[in-house]
């Protein structure tokens, strides 16, 4: 057998074949034109309506001054017309801009005016509805940044219908996602049409109107508006001891004794004002509700005449304010306020677009506050789902003798004005019972003293600072520690002799800054430590 021998089969590499390349033309993505928006044409029939009102005084004097010549009824009229027609104008010289970027507002004819924020500087978007507005379907949005608190800050549009004040709201605030080409910066652009969810934390109980009297804002109210009735009949032609009423009343304290008489006169006062708080109340608070949007925000709607609707972004939250007036404390109600940054601080009780509830019982405005508090905590995935009790914590007392500082500070200007009084009576004949009244002043100023001394505490529980004070109106501040910027340690003279320190948190959000007052100086330091590990070890080192 002969073998045949195997030849592998010879593999020959082919020679590399150069393929061209053939450049694609670069294709520069149109820029789409953002078009300008008009507010809405019903505002046509608002403005001359608002400006002939406020022009009523200008046009009075047209009229009376036209009418030496016979005239002025055709002064008058031109007024009018040439008030309308700016009006007319002023619309239509009004437009406004949203891009990716930015929000513009241009208005003027004569003299244009141009607005412009940028769209990642938008903290709120307020939407409020007139009586007038109402009727015709339009609302008013408010666009706030935040830096200041001034009337004339912020973008206004007043006029837009209130499908597309409501939708312009959503545009503006729920804008900032993360871009794909980069990842993990964020970009201004509009948000994809999602279906969104609202849960209903809050809705207002009419039988909390019984709170409204014991409130400070709805007491001053009422005073208020009772002075000026007053102040009112006093400068008219009227007569008020001619009115049938008056002398019926008059009459009848006449034959009461004169203690009775005051006794009365008090009662009847107080129950007016009662009865002009809890109108306040209702014109403020009525069909309050807040609600937890699923898109990222805390929405507040209330108002009975004039509804409106602000809407606060769970990422800018930073803790909350429980405030109790006096009053409202021995009835066991209480308010609540959030702390926020980019929110303007009203002043007064309501805060503006702060507030988170109104005056209602206190368990309402604990329960409320743990809630909004849980959500703040586990944004930051720092408890599980069962949230926090800083809002119901019990609180770390302060030294004792923080409770003779308070003593001191309540009776001290009393008795400095008792001294004044009793020096004037020896000396310029000033009745003596001046100086008895300023006594009984300085005796009711040691329980306040002391209440003031028992509203004091502090905590550091779950992230949160938590900082009680005030006794006319006790306020617990439940701030967030990532919110915390900053402190501030002040020693007054009286403090130093007492070996106290008053601790200053200092923040973006809210008011700014937040004291815990009377501490020991040890205790101080081992809370702002607590608080905010390794802020304060490079400045004592």
């Amino acid at each position: 057998m002969t073998d045949v021998p195997h030849h592998e089969p010879e593999l020959v590499e082919a020679p590399p074949v150069e393929v061209p390349l053939v450049e694609a033309p670069l294709v520069e993505a149109p820029l789409v034109e953002v078009p300008w928006r008009r507010l809405s044409s019903r505002m046509l029939l608002v403005h001359p309506v608002r400006e002939v009102g406020r022009f009523i005084p200008i046009l009075i004097g047209i009229v009376l001054f036209g009418g030496h010549n016979g005239n002025g009824h055709w002064w008058g009229l031109i007024g009018v017309v040439l008030v309308i027609g700016a009006s007319i104008m002023r619309w239509a010289t009004t437009s406004f801009q949203i891009t990716p970027d930015q929000v513009q507002l241009r208005t003027g004819l004569f003299r244009k005016r141009i607005l412009t924020t940028p769209a990642d500087r938008v903290r709120t978007v307020d939407v409020t509805e007139h009586a007038l507005h109402r009727l015709l379907g339009l609302a008013k949005v408010s666009i706030g940044t935040g830096i200041s608190d001034e009337k004339k800050s912020g973008m206004v549009l007043d006029g837009l219908s209130v499908s597309e004040a409501r939708s312009l709201r959503g545009e503006l605030l729920h804008r900032t996602r993360v871009s794909p080409q980069s990842p993990g910066r964020p970009v201004a652009t509009a948000p994809e049409p999602l279906p969104e969810r609202e849960d209903e934390l809050l809705r207002l109980d009419p039988s909390w109107m019984r709170y409204a009297p014991f409130t400070f804002s709805g007491a001053i109210t009422g005073l208020a508006i009772v002075g000026v009735s007053f102040n009112a009949l006093g400068q008219s032609d009227v007569d008020a001891s001619k009115i049938r009423a008056v002398q019926d009343t008059s009459r009848h304290l006449e034959r009461l004794p004169l203690w009775l008489s005051v006794i009365q006169v008090t009662l009847s006062l107080l129950a007016v004002v009662a009865l002009l708080s809890i109108i306040g109340y209702v014109l403020s608070f009525w069909n309050f509700r807040l609600t937890r949007h699923s898109g990222g925000t805390l929405q507040v709607t209330r108002g009975l005449l004039t509804t409106r609707s602000t809407s606060i972004e769970h990422r800018r939250l930073r803790g909350v304010e429980i405030s109790e007036p006096i009053f409202l404390r021995a009835v066991r109600g209480a308010r609540l306020v959030a702390v926020a940054t980019g929110l303007r601080m009203g002043r007064g009780s309501q805060r503006g677009g702060t507030v988170l509830a109104p005056p209602a019982p206190s368990r309402v405005i604990a329960d409320l506050a743990g809630t909004v508090l849980g959500e703040i905590a586990l944004r930051e995935a720092q408890r599980n789902s069962s949230g926090t009790d800083a809002a119901t914590v019990t609180l770390v007392p302060h030294p004792a003798r923080a409770r003779r500082r308070r003593i001191n500070r309540a009776i001290t200007p009393w008795l400095l004005l008792v001294i004044l009084l009793i020096v004037l009576w020896a000396t310029a004949g000033l009745p003596k019972w001046f100086a008895v009244a300023a006594a009984v002043g300085a005796l009711l100023a040691i329980p306040i003293g002391v209440d003031r001394y028992r509203s004091l505490g502090h905590r550091f529980v779950d992230g949160f600072l938590v900082t009680r004070y005030g006794s006319l109106v006790r306020r617990r501040v439940v701030l967030e520690a990532d919110g915390i910027i900053g402190w501030n340690e002040r020693r007054t003279f009286f403090q130093r002799r007492a070996r106290l320190v008053s601790l200053i948190a200092t923040t973006a959000a809210g008011g700014q800054h937040y004291a815990v007052p009377d501490l020991a100086p040890e205790e101080s330091l081992r809370l702002a430590r607590q608080a905010t590990p390794g802020l304060l070890e490079p400045f004592l080192r």
